[in-house]
């Protein structure tokens, strides 16, 4: 079985690492895996140095946007890689297409008018609500070999948004971690870390790791740390991401500037990308996600995965994979009463932090496993591809798991 991962970026991002995953892993007996996806990015380059067939094509310029010359340049740039894949359709003849992102299963549809291919459509996101919307899911609607895989159930009935014919082509396979990659929180590890940057082994750390952009969060928290420091005057805050886009480069720069104007370059450290993002799990003592919208975030699964507590906005997906004060601690986003309560609560009791994050843990270790993630992935690759129907859903492990006694 034939199958085409299209991604629409070079970048590397959580739903690029979790294309990886699943190209590394899939039973090579069954399904021979091609992957397109621009020159330009790391991707490309890590899916070479995994032994990987890849193609490549133009990247994909298109975001919405009110102004016409931009959303003009938009459309071309569409336009110009719809033909450009649908030519490596035609060359590659996959019996199916692995579009890994929305604007991937626009590209993947519009090239495959006519053809034969089932199109799957993996959902890493909440939908935006803009003017284009409704064009978007009628285009997944109006074409008979699209499929949709979402990675939370917000996620579904966001993109869905109740129309029955939709929902009946649409599954939830929430994302994974390697557990086997991930320890409980190491005192070495830690200790090396913290003498990296120079923070006192003593210090309360808070991280906050992912792309910079506005939805993240990350210039709320900055403003708000004087407070934080007020109640924990050992606290230190590391942001861990890079930006992605132009815009989001003048984020970066806002966010340098706000914490200089705010004298407190000595508590908070900008760290830029890392590639051991498992490490600084593990010398942090909390993980904030403060973001505007989340799905299925893999940087909370990591650090619930790793032992490290958790505290994230009860936005999208996140509920999905948190309780509120049974395997992390839900704040409302927007409401910094409530960020600065939760944050100051956590670092102050040790106890909760490791009851919180043991619990974690464990609803990682049976619920977002690799194993069961690449056998409800290639289950569903399967069923589409022998009767077009989506297979049954299993239910997930209620997200309470009793401990076992110390």
């Amino acid at each position: 079985m034939k199958v085409l991962f299209y991604n629409h970026t070079g970048q590397v991002g959580g739903a690029e690492r979790l294309l990886l995953t699943l190209l590394e892993r899939l039973d090579r007996s069954e399904f021979a895996p091609v992957l397109i996806c621009p020159s330009q990015g790391p991707l490309r380059r890590l899916a070479d140095e995994a032994g990987l067939r890849t193609e490549t094509i133009d990247g994909l310029k298109a975001r919405f946007t009110w102004r016409v010359d931009h959303l003009a340049g938009y459309l071309n740039s569409i336009r110009q890689l719809v033909r450009q894949l649908r030519q490596k359709v035609v060359d590659v003849q996959p019996d199916l297409i692995h579009a890994n992102s929305v604007r991937a299963g626009l590209v993947a549809t519009l090239a495959t008018i006519g053809l034969k291919p089932v199109v799957v459509w993996h959902i890493h996101d909440l939908l935006p609500r803009h003017p284009l919307t409704a064009v978007i899911r009628a285009i997944a609607l109006g074409s008979r070999r699209t499929r949709i895989i979402a990675v939370a159930q917000a996620s579904a009935d966001r993109m869905t948004a109740n129309i029955g014919s939709l929902r009946r082509r649409t599954a939830v396979i929430p994302n994974a971690v390697d557990l086997d990659k991930k320890t409980a929180p190491g005192a070495d590890t830690a200790q090396r870390i913290r003498r990296e940057l120079h923070i006192d082994e003593h210090a309360s750390v808070i991280g906050m790791i992912g792309r910079l952009t506005p939805a993240k969060g990350q210039l709320e928290v900055i403003k708000l740390f004087p407070k934080i420091l007020s109640r924990l005057p050992n606290a230190r805050l590391i942001i861990v991401g890079a930006p992605a886009f132009n815009n989001e480069h003048e984020y970066q720069q806002l966010l340098k500037q706000t914490i200089a104007e705010m004298d407190l370059s000595d508590r908070i450290l900008m760290l830029g990308a890392r590639d051991d993002v498992d490490d600084i799990l593990q010398a942090i003592d909390l993980l904030v996600v403060n973001s505007a919208s989340e799905a299925c975030s893999l940087v909370i699964l990591e650090a619930m995965a790793s032992g490290t507590p958790v505290l994230a906005t009860s936005t999208g997906g996140t509920p999905e994979i948190i309780e509120h004060q049974t395997n992390g601690w839900l704040v409302t986003f927007g409401k910094d009463d409530e960020l600065l309560e939760g944050v100051s609560t956590m670092l102050s009791d040790q106890v909760l932090r490791q009851r919180l994050s043991t619990q974690a843990r464990q609803n990682a270790s049976v619920r977002h496993t690799i194993p069961r993630f690449m056998s409800e992935m290639q289950g569903f690759y399967r069923s589409v591809l022998a009767n077009g129907k989506i297979p049954q859903q299993k239910k997930l492990p209620q997200l309470k798991v009793s401990l076992s006694p110390d």
